[in-house]
């Protein structure tokens, strides 16, 4: 498979707070990759690095092999970007912004962008700053449609929306990306829409990258285990992770099975343990902890 986005060993700092050290991750073509994390963590960072706006101290990122401080307008042009906010010039309507738009993409598809408005209750002279933050991330879809990119960034893309619009967004989406084979690369607050839509997951810790898995890997395999125990402290072991008392029973998450779990759980005289499967939600608090 072909490789869209290339992070190697990017290391930055805001003052003298690190945000990452030797970040590397790639996305394939065709995949869509949901970056997960902590405010803090570093999600829009990255978005800025990997769209050349912001330079790491070190390390570089590339998007369909050019570096991300010397993109061409070709590659430009293949890249659909939606940041936090969904739409700018909102004293345009809906035909001005089409038209606006149009004129700065060669493979521009306006049947795209008013299929999508055909579902929003507006007029084609209704101005931007009028309608719902719903209807206006329609809107910013729409345009990211007609763009006919290869890649998709969207950053915290379900902010603001009500689940019916979030519904509308993820589905159409998942359907656009699968029937014209798009990369798609996106941030959310959100997790149960990020459940519902992407392929891969990358988990950010502060600093580095905790985890990146098939989305379908991590629900398959990371549980959540309660039991009881007969000591009131229980040292870290490696392979659980965030074992915490809750009440007068513990938790703990892991990847291992069950049987291995009791195993290294014996020498605390743990009893009654329970196995559960988790939503992507739960295995990113297993994951990262609840603070």
């Amino acid at each position: 498979m072909d490789t869209v986005i290339q992070c190697d060993k990017i290391t930055h700092y805001y003052g003298p707070k690190l945000i990452y050290k030797d970040l590397s991750f790639e996305v394939k073509k065709g995949k869509i990759l949901g970056l997960l994390g902590k405010n803090g963590t570093g999600k829009t960072t990255i978005i800025n690095i990997l769209n050349g706006y912001l330079r790491p101290q070190s390390g570089v990122c590339r998007i369909f092999g050019e570096e991300m401080e010397h993109f061409t307008p070709a590659t430009k042009a293949r890249i659909g970007l939606l940041l936090e906010g969904h739409i700018q010039h909102t004293y345009f309507n809906v035909l001005q912004i089409e038209r606006f738009y149009s004129r700065f993409f060669p493979k521009w598809n306006r049947d795209a962008y008013f299929e999508l408005l055909k579902k929003l209750q507006v007029t084609q002279t209704q101005k931007i700053s009028t309608m719902s933050c719903g209807q206006r991330s329609q809107v910013a879809l729409g345009l990211l449609f007609a763009q006919n990119p290869d890649l998709l960034i969207l950053d915290d893309f379900s902010m603001g929306l009500d689940p019916g619009y979030r519904r509308l967004f993820i589905e159409y989406l998942k359907e656009y990306a699968t029937a014209e084979d798009k990369t798609i690369f996106l941030t959310s607050h959100i997790i149960q829409d990020m459940e519902m839509l992407i392929d891969d997951c990358i988990i950010l810790d502060y600093g580095k990258i905790l985890l990146h898995q098939p989305t379908n890997y991590i629900l398959g395999n990371f549980k959540r285990y309660r039991f009881t125990a007969g000591s009131d402290r229980i040292e870290p072991i490696e392979g659980l992770w965030n074992t915490e008392r809750i009440g007068a029973a513990w938790e703990t998450y892991s990847f291992l099975p069950k049987a291995e779990v009791s195993r290294l759980l014996a020498p605390y005289q743990t009893s009654e343990l329970k196995e559960e499967t988790l939503s992507l939600e739960d295995a990113f608090i297993g994951l990262t902890g609840k603070y």
